[in-house]
């Protein structure tokens, strides 16, 4: 990902927009990443990966119900020693 400096990004701008819309560019403040670019289609993407937290008393029976019979698949059987002690 490439970066640059808010003072090249505002002499520059049209350059790293058409950047942006390739792969997203890091926008940093005092040699510190602040920022970053990126397409409109990118961030829809990312969007829809974000996940609702609820709390136990939202959740209905149907969920309790499905989270109660949920299994992990075998291939991640090997996680369980997280849980050992």
């Amino acid at each position: 990902m490439p970066k640059v400096s808010s003072t090249d990004l505002s002499n520059k701008l049209g350059q790293y927009q058409d950047e942006a819309l390739k792969r997203p560019v890091i926008i940093t403040k005092n040699n510190r990443d602040r920022l970053v670019m990126m397409s409109i289609e990118e961030y829809r993407r990312l969007k829809q990966l974000d996940r609702k937290a609820l709390f136990v008393e939202e959740l209905t029976d149907a969920d309790l119900e499905a989270i109660s019979r949920a299994e992990v698949p075998i291939e991640h059987d090997h996680l369980n020693v997280e849980f050992e002690g």
